[in-house]
C-alpha cells in the first residue's frame, strides 16, 4: 500500500517529461520522397535489365534494352522502299529534251521557209504547216511537263508517307533502348532479363535519396506561423531517444484541412483538423524513408 501513495507523483513526471519532449518539436511525420516509376515502351523480350536494388543511376544512363529485331528489319524494308520511289520519279530534262530539239528543228524549218517566201520560192501553205507542227510541239511538252508534275507529286506523296512511318519505327526502335530520365537509388526492381516487357509495364521505381522531404502535419493554430521558403529545423529520430539534426525549408503547405492521419496522432486527437507540409532536407545517407521525423518551427 506504501507504492500507492507515489503513482500520482510518477503520472505527474512522465506527463510533464512528455510535455517537454512534445515542446521540443512542433510538427510529427515521416520522410519521404519523389518517387519515379520507369516502364517500358515498348514491347519485346528484355535483352538485359542493368538495376539492382539500392543501386545507384544517373540521369542518361543506359538501363534496359528490349529485343529490336523485328523494329530493325521494319527499318530496313522501308528505307529500301524509300530508295525505290526515288528511282521511279520521271527525268523531266531528259524526257523534255527530245521535244524541245523538236520544236528547234521546226524554229529553224520555219524561218528557212521566211526567207523562201519572201523570195517567191515558197508558199503560205508550207508556213502554215510549220505553224501547226510548232503548235502541236508546244502541246505535246505541256502535256509531258503536266504528266511528269502529276507523277512526281504522287512519287512525293508516298515518299512522304513511307519517310514518316520509317521515323515512326526509329522512333520505336530508339524507345526499346531505356534511358535514366532522372539521377536516384533503385527502391523496387519489378523484372528481370529474359521476362518479356510490354508498354507501360513498370521496370523499376527510384527516388533522389540526396534531397528528401518531411510530410508533417500542423494545426490551424501554427498554420498562420508558416510560409514557403521559412528555415525549420528536422529531427530524424533513431528511437532510444537518438536523434540527428537537419536544417530544411518548408516547401509545402496543404490549402485544404484534413483530419489528423491515425498514423500520427492518438485517437482522440483524430477528429482535429490539420494541415500538411513538406519539409525538405538534404540527405546525408542517414534518412531513411519512412523514418519517424520531427519539426521544429522556428
Amino acid at each position: 500500500m506504501k507504492y500507492i501513495k507515489f503513482l500520482p507523483l510518477a503520472a505527474a513526471a512522465l506527463l510533464l517529461a512528455s510535455c517537454n519532449k512534445q515542446k521540443e518539436c512542433d510538427a510529427t511525420g515521416a520522410f519521404e520522397a519523389t518517387e519515379v516509376t520507369i516502364s517500358s515502351e515498348s514491347q519485346g523480350r528484355l535483352l538485359f535489365l542493368n538495376v539492382e536494388e539500392g543501386s545507384n543511376v544517373n540521369e542518361g544512363d543506359l538501363v534496359a534494352v528490349t529485343d529490336t529485331t523485328q523494329l530493325w528489319l521494319k527499318a530496313l524494308e522501308l528505307g529500301a522502299s524509300q530508295q525505290s520511289l526515288k528511282w521511279q520519279k520521271p527525268n523531266t530534262h531528259i524526257q523534255i529534251a527530245i521535244l524541245k530539239q523538236q520544236i528547234a528543228t521546226a524554229e529553224r524549218e520555219k524561218q528557212r521557209i521566211v526567207r523562201l517566201l519572201k523570195d517567191g520560192a515558197a508558199n503560205t501553205k508550207q508556213l502554215d504547216d510549220y505553224n501547226e507542227q510548232l503548235a502541236l510541239l508546244h502541246r505535246q511538252v505541256d502535256a509531258q511537263l503536266s504528266s511528269m508534275n502529276k507523277s512526281s507529286e504522287s512519287l512525293n506523296q508516298q515518299g512522304s508517307s513511307v519517310d514518316l512511318e520509317r521515323r515512326q519505327v526509329i522512333d520505336q526502335l530508339n524507345k526499346c533502348h531505356i534511358v535514366c530520365p532522372v539521377s536516384g537509388t533503385v527502391l523496387d526492381k519489378y523484372a528481370q532479363a529474359g521476362e518479356l516487357a510490354t508498354p507501360g509495364r513498370p521496370l523499376f521505381k527510384m527516388a533522389d535519396m540526396n534531397k528528401v522531404y518531411l510530410r508533417a502535419y500542423i494545426t490551424s493554430e501554427q498554420l498562420r506561423n508558416v510560409r514557403l521558403g521559412m528555415p525549420v529545423t528536422v529531427y530524424a529520430d533513431y528511437g532510444n531517444n537518438k536523434r540527428k539534426t537537419y536544417q530544411g525549408t518548408v516547401t509545402y503547405i496543404a490549402s485544404q484541412s484534413e483530419f489528423t492521419p491515425k498514423t500520427i496522432q492518438t485517437d482522440d486527437e483524430r477528429a482535429n483538423l490539420v494541415y500538411a507540409i513538406k519539409v525538405s532536407v538534404k540527405n546525408d545517407g542517414y534518412i531513411k524513408l519512412g523514418m519517424y521525423g520531427e519539426v521544429k518551427l522556428k
